[in-house]
């Protein structure tokens, strides 16, 4: 073959080989049940998905009703654990609310009874950062008697912190348990 014949096939190859992947159908191997993952490539051009069938995280979430705080039930921060906290100073805005970290354990429970009313003098917030189950949740709140909890993932605090136990406070000026 005459490489002018080679470069001319080599060229048509290389024109047509992307509109024939472009066509190409998949094809399921095996399906073993679950939720389409359809609607995940829909953002993904050429993905051949419509928009009817595009996945809308708005509409998936009206579809349930309103998020209820049971609904993110169970919350377990890995990087937290109860344990010992040693005081520090730490430098944050003047302003800023002060807030508490505690889990659903035995620690965080006598933590809660015995510094309740300075927490409330301080209108200090709660995180609940490891809890199971409503019921835990609605127990700390009555030993709280009108703090505000709220159930939370706490790695991220942890992290920028460097925090790895609690109960603790955290205020402007420091940490301290």
């Amino acid at each position: 073959m005459r490489s002018i014949d080679r470069t001319l096939l080599c060229a048509l190859i290389a024109g047509l080989a992307p509109l024939a992947v472009a066509q190409a159908k998949l094809t399921v191997v095996a399906d073993h049940g679950g939720q389409s993952a359809r609607s995940y490539y829909a953002p993904i051009a050429g993905a051949g998905v419509d928009e009817q069938h595009a996945y809308s995280a708005r509409a998936e979430a009206m579809s349930r009703g309103p998020v209820r705080e049971a609904d993110m039930l169970p919350v377990h921060s890995d990087r937290l654990s109860p344990g010992s906290v040693r005081a520090r100073h730490l430098t944050l805005p003047a302003g800023m609310t002060p807030f508490f970290i505690i889990g659903a354990d035995p620690l965080s429970l006598r933590w809660l009874k015995q510094r309740g009313d300075r927490l409330r003098d301080l209108h200090a917030v709660g995180l609940v950062v490891n809890v199971d189950s409503a019921t835990q949740l609605k127990q700390l709140r009555r030993i709280g008697k009108g703090l505000v909890l709220r159930p939370v993932a706490g790695n991220d605090i942890a992290a920028r912190l460097d925090l790895a136990h609690y109960p603790l406070l955290i205020t402007p000026q420091g940490v301290q348990q």
